[in-house]
């Protein structure tokens, strides 16, 4: 009997087992590292590559902000259309009563 008992823990602990693997969480790539070229330069070379750096940040930025802008109107819009559909639902579930 005892040999059942080990048999049933076994295929309860395969079973979770062949559950799916959970997905890679994506964390945002760390700091970029100076390219060998730029690492025995000057300041004034530091202070241009951080500038190149912030402009392209500010760019993102706005992208960034320009998309979830849109996507707020978008989900206005679906939240309207769904408002509407109920409302329409309930009007016509009223008049066959």
């Amino acid at each position: 009997m005892e040999g059942d008992g080990r048999k049933v823990c076994e295929e309860g602990a395969n079973q979770l087992m062949a559950q799916r693997p959970r997905e890679k969480v994506k964390r945002p790539a760390g700091r970029l590292k100076e390219p060998p070229s730029a690492a025995g330069s000057g300041p004034d070379t530091r202070v241009k590559t951080l500038e190149q750096e912030r402009d392209r940040l500010k760019g993102e930025l706005e992208a960034a902000r320009q998309r979830i802008a849109a996507l707020e109107e978008s989900r206005s819009l679906v939240a309207s259309r769904i408002d509407w559909v109920i409302e329409s639902l309930s009007s016509v579930v009223d008049r066959s009563d």
